[in-house]
């Protein structure tokens, strides 16, 4: 099948139309189709179509200035080789359903690609997120690495659901400040461990740690003192964010994983913020990072966090604190 080079994209003749009406290959103009960059690559690779003057080589060339164009391409390339009919926009690929096309089906994901050193802006991801699902599609992260392996990633919005069990009632107490930290005397076990507050120090004493602290302290659950004197939550607070410059998220997320009846632990040894337990599951559920909204990670710190998420058996979500509340982000691998 013939088609034309124009400098900008290929347009084909009349006997074009096939590849739009059978594959959803270009868009309708005049006579033919016009197919974008990538399309027009593919089918030429695959030779569907011929475009005098210009092999895959140097076709290619002619498209490589552009901005991405190469990972956008074997993006695109790989959903097609999957089976999927794929068109551009309104991120970088509108992926429909398998055995469906444009006018006679619907797209089922968003498709934006990135590449592993590309950062995260959790504010832009939210919004693309949410305009995906205003739009009832599914919104997908491709991710092509410096060796041009592709990874796909499904990001979700996701509302908490309530604990399965609520949380103990705990009796009021008082706490003394060691450090950072804080000591009860209580006896073990007490309403604060079957809460799942705090680490056993020995019989007789429970260390409460920082965001435990504040947390029970802004419930009046906990009266602390230091050196004597009481401490008000602003006061401590102010005391403690001198060594954690991340108090201020972390305490944000922890209050709101409380809310819901979940039990947050440090989750250090995973590499995050919280594992959180969310029932009556001897392991945690879920990974929790807190991050300000207008945080920017790199794709590839993001990627090692869901890939020791799902070695564990978790979730991984990030915890995206700003002026409405908690936007909880989950990042999970998929297949295509």
């Amino acid at each position: 099948m013939k088609a034309i080079f124009d400098g900008t994209s290929v347009l084909t003749g009349r006997d074009g139309k096939m590849l739009y009406d059978q594959s959803g290959y270009g868009r309708p103009e005049g006579e033919g189709i016009r197919l974008a960059p990538q399309e027009a690559l593919y089918l030429l690779h695959r030779q569907k179509i011929d475009v005098p003057g210009y092999t895959f080589d140097s076709l290619l060339a002619e498209y490589a200035d552009q901005r991405n164009f190469l990972r956008s391409f074997l993006v695109y390339r790989d959903l097609r080789e999957r089976g999927y009919v794929v068109q551009t926009g309104p991120h970088d690929f509108r992926v429909f359903r398998r055995g469906e096309k444009p006018g006679t089906g619907e797209s089922l994901y968003l498709v934006r690609v990135l590449s592993e050193r590309d950062p995260i802006r959790f504010a832009k991801l939210i919004e693309e997120v949410v305009t995906s699902r205003n739009m009832r599609k599914q919104y997908v992260l491709a991710v092509v690495d410096d060796e041009e392996e592709l990874t796909y990633y499904e990001i979700k919005l996701q509302k908490l659901a309530d604990a399965t069990a609520p949380a103990p009632r705990i009796n009021p107490c008082d706490a003394v400040l060691v450090g950072k930290s804080a000591m009860v005397r209580v006896s073990s076990p007490s309403e604060l461990e079957n809460a799942g507050f705090g680490k056993r120090l020995d019989e007789e004493r429970l260390l409460i740690s920082p965001v435990e602290l504040l947390y029970l302290m802004d419930g009046g659950t906990l009266r602390a003192t230091k050196d004597g004197a009481s401490l008000t939550p602003a006061e401590y607070f102010t005391f403690a964010k001198e060594s954690d410059p991340e108090l201020a998220e972390k305490d944000k997320v922890y209050t709101e994983l409380r809310r819901h009846d979940f039990i947050p632990r440090t989750g250090y040894k995973f590499g995050h913020h919280y594992r959180v337990y969310c029932g009556k599951n001897v392991h945690s559920d879920m990974l929790v990072h807190a991050v300000e909204k207008e945080a920017i990670m790199p794709m590839s710190v993001i990627s090692r966090s869901v890939r020791m998420a799902h070695s564990v058996k978790k979730k991984m979500l990030f915890g995206c604190v700003h002026t409405t509340g908690i936007q909880f982000v989950e990042f999970a691998r998929i297949k295509l």
